[in-house]
Order: structure tokens, then C-alpha cells, then sequence
């Protein structure tokens, strides 16, 4: 998440990592949220592609929720009194997804980012 914040932040167009289970996962989420272009795994190494809208990145800033201290859960309800313009990264039995669609889904998990 970092990574892909500070690569909106510095304009590049392309974060490289590697790639688990876990950011394939939240790359599609945010692939399907419209804040990354594209993305590809080869040999164990993720390739993002940042969004771009007229030479100024979409993705505007990632704040971590839940920390290794510190995990955060809520549930759908929880999710609907949080409503605004950005949306929650949510990891649940379903897989991580956005909140608005756990909000539609009325299922709730531990809440893994804030995208805006």
C-alpha cells in the first residue's frame, strides 16, 4: 500500500513488488475500483499500473487501518454509518473487496486500507 502511495505521490506511472496471495488480490480490487490501470504477475513479481487523469494520479492517497497492533473490524452496518467519498479496502470470507459492495453483499470484515 505504501509503495502504490508513494508512487501516485512522485507521479510514476508503474509499481513493482512482489507479488503473494494477498496483493493480487487487493491489486484487483483496485483494478475493478478504477485506481489501477492494469496489472501482471511474472515470475513472482507484481507490475501495477497507476491510473493516470490528465497528468495527475486517480488514486490520491492510501491510509493503512488495520495494523499488526492494531486490527480493525466492522461490520456492514458499521460500513454504512462510514459511508463517503472514499471507500474501504475489506479483507472477508468473500476475499477483499470494496465497501460498498460488503455494504450490498451485508457481510463485514477487518478493514485493511482508505482509498481516496
Amino acid at each position: 500500500m505504501t509503495q502504490i502511495k508513494n508512487a501516485a505521490l512522485v507521479k510514476r506511472h508503474e509499481v513493482v513488488t512482489q507479488a503473494t496471495k494477498f496483493k493480487l488480490a487487493v491489486a484487483k480490487t483496485l483494478q475493478k475500483s478504477g485506481f489501477v490501470e492494469d496489472f501482471s504477475v511474472k515470475d513472482k513479481i507484481l507490475s501495477l499500473r497507476i491510473k493516470f487523469s490528465h497528468k495527475e494520479p486517480i488514486l490520491l492517497n492510501i491510509k493503512l487501518v488495520s495494523k499488526p497492533g492494531q486490527r480493525i473490524y466492522l461490520t456492514a452496518g458499521d460500513l454504512r454509518e462510514k459511508k463517503g467519498p472514499s471507500i474501504f479496502l475489506v479483507s472477508t470470507p468473500k476475499g477483499v473487496i470494496t465497501s460498498k459492495e460488503a455494504i450490498k453483499l451485508g457481510i463485514g470484515g477487518e478493514i485493511i486500507a482508505e482509498v481516496w
